[in-house]
C-alpha cells in the first residue's frame, strides 16, 4: 500500500487520532513521512515503537511510546537507551511484564532514570502469564507512579490475530 492509499483509509475512519503499532513500525523508512502527511492533515499522531529503532527521524509532534524489553522477553539487550534522551516531554514509557524478576527490573529502570517524573510509565502484564492483580498489587504496594495497562487488542480480537 503506497502513502496515498493509507492516507485515503485513514481518513475514510473519520477520526482524529492515528497510532501507528504493530510489529515495528520503524522498518518501514516511509513511516516518519506517514507521519508528517498525517500532522499535516491535522491528525493527532501516535506512534509505539519496540525501543530498538533509532526514534530520532519522527517529527517532534508524534506521540511516541517506547517499549522497554524486560529480560522476561530474552530481547532485553536490543533496547536502544540513547531513545529515552531522545523522547519528547509527551512521550510514554512502556514495560510489559512477564513476572516479579520482570517487574523488580523495570521498577528499578524507572526508579533509577527517573523515567515518572519525565513520561508516562506504563507497566502492562504479559497476556495469559501473569495476573493483573498480581502486577496492579506490586504497583499499588511500591506506590509506584505508573499507569496499569493492558493489552486491550487481545482481548477484543483473538490474541494470536495479526494486524488488528
Amino acid at each position: 500500500m503506497v502513502l496515498d492509499e493509507v492516507l485515503e483509509q485513514v481518513r475514510s475512519f473519520d477520526c482524529t487520532l492515528v497510532e501507528i503499532t504493530g510489529g515495528e513500525p520503524l522498518l518501514q523508512e516511509e513511516t516518519p513521512e506517514l507521519c508528517r502527511r498525517l500532522l499535516a492533515e491535522g491528525f493527532e499522531v501516535m506512534v509505539e515503537t519496540g525501543g530498538h529503532r533509532d526514534i530520532s527521524g519522527l517529527p517532534g509532534d508524534v506521540k511516541v511510546v517506547l517499549d522497554i524489553k524486560c529480560p522476561g522477553s530474552t530481547e532485553e539487550n536490543k533496547n536502544n537507551w540513547s531513545n529515552l534522551e531522545r523522547l519528547g516531554p509527551n512521550g510514554e514509557v512502556k514495560f510489559v511484564i512477564a513476572d516479579r524478576a520482570d517487574y523488580e527490573w523495570a521498577r528499578e529502570v524507572v526508579v533509577s532514570r527517573n523515567l515518572t517524573t519525565r513520561f508516562t510509565v506504563l507497566f502492562a502484564p504479559v497476556f495469559g502469564e501473569l495476573e493483573y492483580k498480581e502486577l496492579a498489587s506490586w504497583i499499588l504496594e511500591d506506590r509506584l507512579a505508573i499507569r496499569f495497562q493492558v493489552q486491550l487488542h487481545k482481548h477484543i480480537w483473538d490474541p494470536a490475530r495479526r494486524g488488528v
